[in-house]
């Protein structure tokens, strides 16, 4: 899983505050102007539009699909946290 992020976004960092993204082998990449690489991913599963619509964060499933908005991601990583183990951050 991937969760794309970007500097001065509070929900972004919300998300990253609360779970052990690392121990959940979730990679976070952070958008910017500069890195190609980060923005050819976000092309590459079709969602530049939603960044350019300011939904963030957002999280790319391990099956291409993909979940925007804080609340939604929260959701699913609480009960993802509960299959793998505990991995919300203290």
């Amino acid at each position: 899983m991937t969760l794309f992020t970007k500097d001065g976004c509070i929900k972004c960092q919300r998300i990253k505050e609360r779970f052990n993204l690392k121990k959940m082998g979730v990679k976070v990449e952070k958008i910017t102007p500069e890195d190609y690489r980060v923005l050819a991913h976000l092309a590459w599963h079709e969602l530049v539009d939603l960044v350019e619509q300011g939904k963030l964060p957002i999280l790319v499933l391990d099956d291409g699909s993909h979940l925007e908005h804080e609340v939604p991601i929260r959701r699913f990583l609480k009960k993802y946290a509960k299959e793998v183990g505990p991995v919300e951050a203290a």
